[in-house]
């Protein structure tokens, strides 16, 4: 494929739902008009992306697009998210939703790339298969935990930022965006006056983490659907600010001992005045977040893959937490609820943590 154009999909002030279909109907009646356009690639911007830029907002936030020509008779678009985790299920919905078109292909998320087809180039700095490498970590205590160190040649302390955009740009083309996303726990680039173990050439990567989950799916496929005892314990504590503060967090649950069959923690807050009330809810806004709160653990059952970990309040906010096999629905149903409480400013992160140590804290696993 040839050189791609890409922008983000620009939010817009007047926002109007719809669905999947709506989008793709609206294109098949401008479809023609893309193809030549892409095909020319002249005002690409403003005459394809800035068009469909709102139509796409209409269905969701947070998408990307890039679009090119596969060949002299097929134009490309693709969806990303740029490695959001918590947007990824709606580009995949959108793509599994598009009509079969004639000289179109719609692919999403950024798809991997043969590495012999990556010469990246930033400045003065290029990335190449003969410039980059990396090792895995053992981390004692999480032997399921992907900690990866990649090495890049020619890395210094003045370009350290630009190189470390670089290696991240390059893992994103060669990985596949949902890859890159989605396989590795967490690491760090060094250069390689910085290395402390043998480097293994970056062309291994995908069979090194291929292996790598091969081996987490085999050590925990036999496991039995984990059902919560449900037994909750109350935490109080006060913040460094003076504020009160209030847990609720199933403690046995956070005994369990096969945490990483569930590596994906959702964390939905929700914000509220409580000035006058020692930063905790007033009782109208008490129960509407209960009533989300319960509505969530409704959707997300341990049944589907999911765990209710707890909640915290304090501070004019409350925090609900959900651990989950898999990051798609949670997604779907923490999205949804933020855009039918338009009441509340409520913000959602989804990570990987595959001993939730982020729930350390409370001291009682």
């Amino acid at each position: 494929m040839g050189i791609f154009d890409k922008v983000l999909s620009k939010k817009q002030p007047e926002k109007e739902t719809k669905t999947y279909k709506d989008f793709w109907d609206w294109f098949l009646t401008k479809e023609k008009f893309f193809f030549e356009i892409v095909k020319g690639r002249e005002h690409i911007e403003e005459q394809f992306f800035d068009i469909i830029s709102p139509e796409l907002t209409k269905i969701n936030d947070g998408y990307y697009f890039l679009s090119g020509m596969c060949d002299e008779d097929t134009a490309e678009l693709i969806i990303t998210v740029e490695g959001d985790v918590k947007k990824i299920i709606f580009a995949e919905e959108l793509i599994a939703a598009a009509p079969k078109i004639d000289h179109w292909k719609f692919t999403a998320l950024k798809p991997e790339t043969d590495i012999e087809n990556i010469g990246l180039k930033m400045g003065s700095l290029e990335f190449t298969k003969n410039n980059i490498y990396f090792y895995s970590n053992d981390i004692e205590g999480y032997p399921d935990e992907i900690d990866l160190v990649f090495v890049y040649e020619n890395l210094n302390e003045e370009n350290r930022e630009s190189a470390t955009t670089g290696i991240c740009i390059f893992l994103d083309n060669f990985l596949g965006e949902l890859n890159f996303a989605t396989q590795i726990d967490t690491f760090s680039i060094i250069g390689k006056s910085e290395a402390e173990q043998e480097l293994v050439p970056i062309e291994k990567l995908k069979e090194f983490l291929l292996w790598r989950e091969r081996e987490f799916t085999e050590k925990y496929k036999d496991l039995e659907v984990l059902e919560s005892e449900d037994q909750f314990s109350l935490l109080e504590a006060t913040l460094e600010n003076g504020m009160p503060l209030m847990a609720t967090v199933n403690a046995s649950l956070l005994k369990y001992d096969a945490k990483a069959s569930y590596p994906w923690i959702s964390v939905l807050k929700i914000f509220y005045d409580g000035k006058n009330n020692n930063g905790f809810p007033e009782e109208a806004d008490y129960n509407t977040m209960n009533a989300i709160e319960d509505y969530a653990i409704e959707r997300l059952s341990s049944k589907d893959g999911h765990l209710y970990i707890g909640r915290e309040t304090a501070d004019n906010s409350k925090s609900i937490y959900f651990a989950s096999k898999d990051f798609r629905q949670p997604s779907k149903v923490f999205d949804q609820i933020i855009k039918e409480n338009p009441q509340y400013k409520i913000s959602l992160e989804i990570y990987k943590d595959k001993y939730w140590q982020s729930f350390e804290h409370y001291n009682v696993n």
